[in-house]
Formats: C-alpha cells, structure tokens, sequence
C-alpha cells in the first residue's frame, strides 16, 4: 500500500461528537486534514469546532440523525460544496446494546442495525462517485473487535459489527480497480460515552468502560493506519489474543465465553 498523506485529506468523520470520533478529528487536524464533522449534537459539534480552530483547522459541521437519508447526503454535499470533493469518509458512529437476546424486543435489533450497518453503507453508496474521483480515497470502517468473536448479551451489537466486517472486506475487493482502501478498525473497550448511551445499559458497564483504552490513542492509531494503507487493524493485546485464541480452537473459546454471561 502507497503512504498516504493526511495534509489537506478531505475528510468526512461521523460521531464527532464524543469518544473516538472527537478524538479522530483533533488528530487528523493536527496532521492538516480538512475535515466535515457530524453527529447528532450540534453544541458538541460547536464545541469541537472551537477545539480545532485552536489547531489552526477550521472544521464544517453538519447536525443530524446518521440514519436519515437527508443527513446522509448532506454531509457528503457538504465536502463537495466547500473542498471540491472527497478523499476519506470515515464511518465511526455507532450505537450499543446490553441484555440478552430473549429479553429484548424487535425494535433494539432494527435500531442497532440502523446505526451500525445500514446507514455508514448507504453513506458509503453516496460518496463512492466522489472518492472514485479521488487520487488517495479511503473508507475507515470503525468496527470492533466483538465483529471477529461475538460474546454474550451484545448478539445484537456483534451482528451489526460481524456484518460491517464482511461487508468491507467483500468492498475492498470491488474497489480495488477504483484504488480506493478499505480500513476495518477493531478496538475493544475503549473510555468513552458508549456504555453510557448504549440501549439498556447499566452504571456496571460503563464503570468498566473507564479503564478500556484512551480514545486519543484509539484515534492515533487508525490515523497511523490511514497514512500506511492498513487495511485492518485490532488495536489491543486482549482484542488480539481474543481472536487468535478464536481462530486456533473454537470449541475451547465457546466453552470459556459461555461463563461470563
């Protein structure tokens, strides 16, 4: 894979708001990208704007729902109307779920898969013409390390991210021709707001979340990744072992995950 440079990449970031989506934005400003920020909360947006101003980086902020379409082709109309184009649309908004599967109804599955899978694809289906257009375009796909192994009482979560995961490697093989990378990015817990926001979430969960790893570090790497034309990253030693652990014995890795239900 060719060095990309990440100085003036125009780039779309989604759940700008907080966590790794805040934390991606400063470093790619840092490093003179320009960037189109959104999420739904648009003081965070203003927030956030302020912060990269303070870089030097000016930012253009679009407030929306990601899983309405009028947002969707807003923020690509976005980067067109005041870059020229496109280069990096990177898909990290997302949404989590707690409980076991038999206790949820139909509507935490739809909504799950709304935001995780069906609306950074269908983002992806409208900036595709603009980063075809691109010299070094990029897809990031934040996914999760829960996309390799699913564990219990996240079905709905795992599914979303095991289906990202399979549809990005099935895309980087299409458009491969176009020369547009496809990146997976699979953090495990990371300190963030995500269990806090999360459907049916408890003060348990996000008490974890506080010791999962820093945002900015999460978001470091998948900058270092973007500018060496990675095209999959599993960002801790735990993701890592989980998944070779997976891999080498199946069985064995079934057996253990069935005690922390």
């Amino acid at each position: 894979m060719a060095f990309r440079k990440i100085a003036d990449l125009r780039t779309i970031v989604t759940g700008a708001s907080s966590g790794i989506g805040r934390e991606l934005a400063i470093e790619l400003a840092k490093h003179g990208a320009r960037l189109v920020i959104t999420a739904r909360r648009a003081d965070r947006l203003d927030d956030l704007r302020k912060t990269l101003k303070s870089l030097g980086r000016d930012a253009i902020a679009v407030a929306g729902d990601i899983v309405e379409p009028a947002t969707q082709n807003a923020i690509v109309a976005a980067s067109v109307q005041e870059f020229g184009g496109l280069d990096a649309l990177i898909n990290n908004a997302g949404i989590g779920a707690l409980g076991p599967f038999a206790l949820a109804d139909e509507s935490r599955l739809r909504q799950v898969m709304e935001v995780n899978f069906f609306a950074p694809v269908e983002l992806i289906r409208i900036a595709l013409p603009e980063l075809q257009k691109s010299r070094h375009p990029i897809i990031v796909n934040v996914s999760s390390v829960l996309g390799h192994r699913a564990v219990a009482n996240k079905s709905e979560y795992c599914a979303s991210k095991f289906a990202m995961h399979g549809f990005s490697d099935a895309l980087r093989c299409e458009l491969a021709g176009d020369g547009i990378d496809v990146l997976v990015v699979s953090p495990s817990t990371t300190s963030s707001e995500f269990f806090d926001r999360a459907i049916d979430g408890d003060d348990q969960s996000a008490a974890r979340a506080k010791d999962g790893m820093s945002p900015r570090v999460v978001a470091r790497k998948i900058v270092r990744a973007m500018r060496n034309g990675k095209h999959e990253i599993i960002l801790s030693f735990g993701g890592k072992s989980l998944v070779w652990l997976d891999r080498l014995c199946p069985p064995f890795m079934n057996r253990v995950l069935a005690r922390f239900r």
